[in-house]
């Protein structure tokens, strides 16, 4: 499957709600990110990145009970390398875990935290990665609105918690234009999107290509299937056939079975997984790299064929 599509979303608050954080940066003393631990590259937002500048950061693989916990771990190291970066595996089942972020966010403002000055840290994420849950994990009672669709917190607020930390939430904030279109997929199989927003079938298609590369053992024993197709279209019609999703004539619901595969991706029903790596992170972003400059070619080359017919115009009238 070739995945050369930009996906573009503009989300209303998105400009407000960036003016706003980059207004109040200067006053933060610790950033704490949340990114899904099944997609720490596609889920970490590169306009938080620019607006934090080299302030420190935590970056919270939430939802790791989900994830592969091999690659947790290597995404884990991949972002430790960066200067400024502690990282934290978080389930929001396990809330007894979470002391391990007040304890982070004293060492990393480790003045403030001895001088018992409150420290102000400030929650970002984009939607859908369960920082609601989180907040409220945090605060020890229901601060923050959750729901199992993306966009739910629309506005700031504050919550004191405990160790004299005083912590900003933001609305989930998901950048204009995605140019890695393989992220756009990662971030729709997962629900980092709203389903309205892009064709499932493609996105159904995007998943089952990678699952059967890197997760067939997985599939065999969800589907019950003996032995794995090669492609993606053979196998929503084994499977389909499998969990008897027959129309008339015996024909399988393949649209059906893609819905199935990714509604069952996304509770965790199929196993632990995790859609990217490290290693395809730093490919990708060499291919954007290069789309991105090929564009600008394009439209220089653009620019000067507007310019040299205008000169020629200019020359025929005289």
């Amino acid at each position: 499957m070739t995945t050369t599509t930009m996906i573009q979303w503009f989300p209303g608050h998105m400009n407000k709600a960036r003016n706003e954080i980059k207004e109040m940066m200067p006053q933060m003393d610790v950033i704490i990110e949340v990114l899904d631990a099944r997609i720490p590259y596609s889920s970490d937002n590169p306009m938080i990145g620019k607006l934090r500048g080299d302030k420190p950061v935590i970056k919270i693989l939430n939802k790791a009970d989900l994830a592969d916990p091999e690659l947790t771990q290597a995404w884990m190291d991949f972002f430790e390398s960066e200067s400024g970066v502690k990282t934290l595996a978080f389930d929001n089942n396990k809330s007894d875990d979470i002391h391990k972020i007040i304890s982070l966010c004293q060492t990393m403002v480790a003045g403030k935290a001895a001088s018992g000055r409150q420290i102000k840290a400030m929650i970002m994420g984009i939607p859908n990665v369960g920082k609601s849950t989180l907040i409220n994990t945090l605060a020890g009672r229901t601060v923050a609105k959750t729901g199992n669709e993306p966009a739910v917190t629309k506005s700031q607020q504050l919550i004191k918690l405990d160790a004299g930390i005083m912590l900003y939430d933001t609305p989930g904030m998901l950048w204009p234009k995605v140019e890695n279109a393989h992220s756009g997929y990662r971030l729709a199989a997962t629900g980092g999107v709203k389903d309205t927003a892009f064709d499932f079938s493609d996105v159904a298609s995007y998943t089952a290509e990678y699952l059967l590369a890197a997760y067939p053992e997985l599939l065999k024993a969800r589907y019950k299937l003996e032995e794995l197709p090669k492609t993606d279209w053979e196998f929503f019609e084994l499977a389909g056939r499998s969990r008897g999703l027959l129309k008339k004539g015996g024909v399988v619901d393949t649209y059906r079975m893609s819905e199935i595969l990714v509604n069952e991706l996304r509770a965790g029903q199929i196993g632990n997984i995790t859609l990217e790596t490290p290693a395809m992170r730093e490919a990708e972003e060499i291919e954007v790299a290069q789309l991105r400059l090929a564009a600008e070619e394009k439209k220089k080359a653009k620019e000067e064929e507007k310019r040299l017919r205008r000169l020629k115009t200019k020359k025929n009238r005289k």
